[in-house]
């Protein structure tokens, strides 16, 4: 029985939808056939936004002002109405009187609704509550809302709707739209951050013949015109580096990659990569500029060198740790690598420990399923993971000292990684045996090897300096700087299923 009073309750809402639905575009149609459509608007000359009046109201007090937006919210009182403006930094209340715009603007107001875009011209004065508002001396209809917007009180709150329908989202969702423009602000801060350190933005190819430079799948498709078939992008490291064998010492890329994975509260198929790299410096001088880059987006973004991310502290201004990754298994697992022979040994370790690996996997892959099991959970203030195996680091230089190690790190924060750097490979010899053994890695069943790229050989053979490269998951570092739950709510538009054929 209540299933059916369910049932019935929601045949009896969508029947009333339907006919408010039906009632807009019976008043669109009344406008058109009056010469009044509001689609033949072209434009309308805006002088101020909502914000901009309330903070700088001694000055324009009893001045005209050209406001446009969403219509919020009416209240219908007779001879004069309310109605609430949403622009984009805000919102203000409009004052709609008879007498002010004239009889028949005001009855053709009062038929506006709620979602409807319009353009207010009119005095800046403050009501006898004291709320700073506009009185309108013309109304003008720019754009007609033919659906209707959630309830305002309890606003857009199914998340896979949100998703789905981010215009309604940032609509409905103030603290929404808030993110995506502090998520604008925080890429142009990193591009004022490496412009200022004479560092050169490129592009490079998103369809690529070998997508290299990650250990990732990547997405497949066919050029028609070249009857070829390509890959998207994984990374953007080895256009990147032959940009710096060709002379452009300090280049960067901020541009989307494509990696044919699974979607999580961190992870998306699509998203936003920057990769930069420097000629003439090492992996120590990508700890120098990522720790700097980071203080640096937390104080200008943020306004403090100490941020909160799910009501934890995360500090910025204090020296960020640095940590051999051998001796950060040694502190949280007990284990000590360097004491370990062989590949056989290793995964005995792995067997005592219960951490499933596969056949093909040698030491260096056992000790980085040692750092994922053990590690990465206490890794919360900023840390930077040094000196990882070599067999997992195909395109990095070796340490000198340990040529089982290579000179790389990942930064760590909040148990995230949130970038990989190296000192780069630049022997193409050494680069040529690495992508052999890549090569064979594919070969046993590594869908996410890396492949041997010709052209890439013999840019380096022709020669690339000593050089430092790393690369940034933007989407979550702005996660981190916007306190945001998942990546879903850092992108616009994020990877959904489609729904009956089509995005709904």
């Amino acid at each position: 029985m209540a299933e059916e009073k369910n049932n019935q309750a929601k045949q009896e809402q969508q029947q009333d939808i339907g006919q408010l639905l039906k009632v807009r575009r019976e008043k669109l149609a009344v406008l058109q056939e009056a010469g009044k459509d509001p689609f033949q608007i072209t434009k309308y000359d805006v002088t101020h936004h909502s914000t901009q009046i309330k903070e700088q109201y001694g000055e324009l007090e009893g001045k005209t002002v050209r406001i446009a937006g969403r219509i919020m919210s009416k209240r219908i009182m007779g001879k004069a109405s309310f109605c609430n403006i949403q622009d984009l930094p805000g919102n203000i209340q409009c004052y709609v009187a008879r007498d002010s715009i004239g009889e028949e603007a005001y009855a053709e107001f009062k038929k506006y609704d709620v979602g409807d875009i319009a353009g207010i011209e009119g005095e800046v004065f403050t009501t006898k509550t004291g709320e700073i508002s506009v009185h309108a001396t013309g109304v003008t209809l720019l754009a007609k809302s033919l659906q209707i917007l959630p309830e305002k009180y309890h606003g857009l709150t199914n998340t896979d709707i949100r998703y789905r329908q981010r215009y309604t989202d940032l609509i409905m969702n103030a603290e929404v739209k808030d993110t995506f423009i502090k998520r604008s602000r925080i890429i142009k801060e990193i591009r004022n951050f490496l412009d200022d350190r004479g560092f050169m933005e490129v592009e490079t190819p998103m369809l690529v013949s070998n997508a290299g430079g990650a250990a990732a799948r990547p997405f497949e498709t066919h050029y028609n015109a070249l009857d070829e078939d390509v890959k998207l992008r994984i990374s953007l490291e080895l256009y990147l580096k032959r940009l710096i064998v060709g002379g452009l010492e300090r280049v960067y890329e901020i541009g989307r990659v494509f990696r044919n994975e699974g979607v999580d509260t961190r992870h998306n198929p699509e998203f936003t990569l920057m990769e930069l790299y420097q000629a003439y410096t090492d992996y120590e001088g990508m700890m120098e500029l990522t720790e700097s880059m980071f203080r640096y987006l937390a104080q200008t973004v943020c306004g403090n060198t100490v941020i909160t991310y799910n009501g934890m502290e995360i500090d910025f201004g204090k020296p960020f740790e640095r940590i051999t990754m051998n001796d950060c298994i040694k502190k949280y697992a007990g284990v000590d690598f360097d004491a370990v022979e062989g590949d056989e040994a290793a995964k005995a370790l792995a067997d005592q420990h219960h951490i499933a690996y596969e056949a093909r996997h040698t030491k260096g892959d056992i000790i980085n399923l040692f750092f994922e099991e053990y590690c990465e959970k206490n890794l919360v203030q900023p840390t930077f993971v040094m000196d990882h195996p070599l067999a997992i680091s195909p395109l990095t230089k070796k340490k000198p000292e340990d040529p089982e190690k290579v000179e790389r790190f990942e930064l760590f924060i909040n148990t995230w990684e949130m970038c990989n750097a190296y000192s780069e490979l630049n022997d193409p010899l050494d680069q040529r045996e690495r992508f052999a053994a890549q090569d064979a890695a594919f070969a046993a069943g590594d869908e996410e090897a890396n492949h041997t790229d010709e052209d890439f050989l013999n840019a380096l053979e022709v020669g690339m300096p000593p050089t430092g490269g790393i690369g940034y998951g933007i989407d979550r570092l702005v996660m981190l700087l916007t306190d945001s739950p998942a990546i879903r709510d850092v992108l616009l538009f994020p990877t959904m299923k489609t729904l009956g054929g089509k995005d709904q």
